[in-house]
């Protein structure tokens, strides 16, 4: 069925579902870590508590790159 699909299109096509899919992980992953947790993300955030910052940021980046690893292997 793919071979009747132009390439360019599937992989604008699949670069748009994994963008959706890495996002859709990241705040689900947020979320999950926010009940883990005992303070408020958001509360501290605005406090300026840097190490809070630092966690979330680390915390995207390695779903990104797992979610990023996924999608780019499943292209083969």
């Amino acid at each position: 069925m793919t071979d009747s699909i132009d390439p360019v299109f599937l992989n604008i096509l699949y670069a748009c579902m994994g963008g959706v899919l890495t996002l859709s992980f990241m705040w689900f992953g947020c979320k999950l870590f926010s009940h883990i947790v005992s303070f408020s993300i958001p509360e501290q955030l605005s406090k300026g508590n840097i190490a809070v910052g630092l966690m979330l940021m680390g915390m995207f980046i390695g779903i990104g790159t797992a979610m990023g690893l996924v999608i780019g292997l499943g292209l083969n």
